[in-house]
Order: C-alpha cells, then structure tokens, then sequence
C-alpha cells in the first residue's frame, strides 16, 4: 500500500486551508473563515502536539473564532503538510518558525497555545521573542526546565517520560515503530494516554484513524522524532546547554497551564512547577481527561482559553523583556493548591 499524500491532511470542513511562508519553510495552515472577515482579529496560533496535526483543534478553531478571535492552526516543520525539512528541530529554529508564523499571518503579536511538543515550542517562542507574544496556554506540555528537572529526579514522571523518549533516540528502530502495521503504534499511543470517556465515542475513533493515516506521510516518522532528539543530544552540546541557560528567565504574561486530571504521562507536579518561570501562571486541572485534554473535554479546555484571552495585560513595571539579572530557583518546588 502506498503512503498517504501530504495533501490528505486538508480535510473538509468549516475552515480555509493556507500556505503561509515562514523561516524558510511552507507551512499548511487552517483558519475558519474566509479570511477577509478575520484578519483584524487577534490571532490565536494552535501548536499540535507528538503524532497529530493541525486537526487536533478542530474543536477550537471554530470556538475561538466564534467568540471574536482569529485561531489558526498550523501543521508544525515536519508534520501533515508543511515543509520537512532534514533540520530545524531545535529549539532555536522552532521558535523562530512561530515568530515568522506571527509575522507572514500579517500580524505583530498573537497568543500561542501547544500542546505536548507545541507546548515547548510556546515556552521558547515566549522567551526568545518576547516581544510578540501576548498569553501562552500549555496543555500537557511544561516547561522544559521543569520537565529535565522531574525526568531525571521525580520517579514518577522518570517512569512514565523516560522508556519512550529514550527509545525514540533509536534511529531506523523508532520510525519504524511509527509506521508499520498501518501506524498501530498511534492509536496505542492514543488509546494509553487518553481518558476513558473519551476512548468510547466516535471522535475518538476518528482521531484514531486520521492520525495513523497522517504519521505515515512520507518523512513525518522522521521529523516528529527529531524534536525529541534534539531534546535529548542538546542536554551535551553547547548549544543545548546555552538554549536551557535562556529559558531561565521568567515571563511576565498572562500564562495559563493546563493538564488533563487523569494524564499518565505529565505529573501535575511538572505543569505546576512551570510557577517559577512565569508570575503570572495559573495551572487548572481538567477533570474526566488523560494526555489530550483539548480533545477530550473541548468545552473546558475553551473555557480555560477564553479566560486566559480575556485576562489583562498589564505587567509590571519595567517587564517589557524577560528577566535578566535575578537568578531564578534552579529546582522547582510544589506551588501549593491550583489557582483559578
């Protein structure tokens, strides 16, 4: 059987599809709307997680839109059908993807909202380019210092993360896995991470079926694995060890963290920790969700994000950059009960 077309990941729909140029890379992109009626809105950019693709947020596409914003979701480098690359998965590169994103959407600021790998992504685009991003909303996806932190020294996010980051180190073996047997590995991947109330509907079912389909683009296998490969070599090159030393700062802006409550991959304690780099993080816990609560609980997760939309600006005095100068807490600690 031959491998899917890229274009196969332009689905029918409430929505328009665009080609937007950025970095150097095309990038699929969808919005609802015809585009003239949206452009003066604020732009709300939707970053997919490990495995998936711009269809991820479909339940938020049209949500944000309705309610006055433009919300776009983009296939990342590597992914559906943008560009793939054989570089470009480092942190450096991907954030500098989203800030070209902002930029060739005709726009000179936007809220970012990842998950997983997209959430990372939100973190980094957040503290090297400061200046255009308004909020982040994370789902499932803490910072990155927290998450080397509680991988190495918290046994429970060390045996939930390690075993399948360390096996997608493995070339030809990892990508392998990704796409024989039709992609069974993503609906096992799926089925492990998502709630129960979730795996007993028909979306869930579709879910199934559109990203089997879409991990066996030709070179998506490849590319999906490079961001975690980049994550793990970088821990011993200086360019790793300089990224990490950038993402200590702290971030003035309004950031929302959000975790499904049955999630047995992220520890609450990892997204909790995210505190120390941002002072003004709220963390909610999603009830009746596993790893994709975005997908899972749709009306909760949009009305965290519309909460999050609608928080003020205002930051303190002198905060227009990220932190220099104060040396922030190397290990996170517990932040005490979730602020809502």
């Amino acid at each position: 059987m031959s491998a899917p077309d890229p274009s196969t990941v332009r689905l029918p729909g409430a929505w328009r599809h665009l080609d937007v140029r950025a970095n150097g890379v095309r990038f699929h992109a969808v919005e609802v709307g015809p585009g003239q009626d949206t452009a003066d809105r604020p732009l709300v950019l939707l970053l997919h997680g490990f495995g998936e693709f711009w269809w991820s947020w479909r339940h938020q596409l049209t949500a944000l839109s309705d309610a006055g914003y433009r919300a776009v979701a983009v296939d990342l480098r590597g992914y559906g059908d943008s560009d793939k690359p054989p570089r470009g998965y480092d942190g450096w590169t991907l954030a500098g993807d989203t800030h070209g994103l902002i930029r060739s959407l005709g726009h000179t600021e936007a809220t970012l909202v990842g998950h997983a790998d997209g959430g990372l992504v939100c973190w980094a685009t957040a503290t090297l380019h400061p200046r255009v991003v308004r909020r982040i909303a994370v789902i499932a996806s803490p910072h990155p210092r927290a998450l080397r932190h509680d991988a190495l020294l918290r046994h429970d996010q060390r045996s939930s993360f390690l075993p399948r980051f360390l096996y997608n180190q493995l070339p030809r073996l990892a990508e392998n896995r990704l796409v024989r047997r039709d992609g069974a590995f993503i609906a096992r991947y799926l089925t492990a991470l998502a709630g129960e109330s979730w795996r007993a509907t028909d979306d869930f079912t579709e879910a199934l079926a559109r990203n089997r389909s879409a991990i066996q683009i030709p070179y998506v296998a490849h590319s999906s694995l490079e961001y975690q490969r980049w994550a793990y070599r970088s821990q011993f090159r200086p360019d790793g060890i300089r990224f990490m030393r950038l993402m200590h700062r702290r971030l003035h802006i309004p950031t929302l963290s959000l975790r499904g409550a049955d999630d047995p991959f992220i520890t609450e304690h990892v997204m909790r920790a995210g505190h120390v780099w941002a002072d003004r993080l709220t963390h909610v816990e999603i009830a009746g969700s596993g790893h994709f609560a975005h997908q899972e609980q749709p009306d909760a997760v949009n009305t965290a994000l519309l909460g999050l939309l609608d928080s003020p600006m205002e930051r303190p005095a002198g905060a227009d950059r990220i932190t220099r100068g104060r040396r922030l807490r190397s290990r996170p600690a517990d932040n005490g009960p979730a602020r809502s």
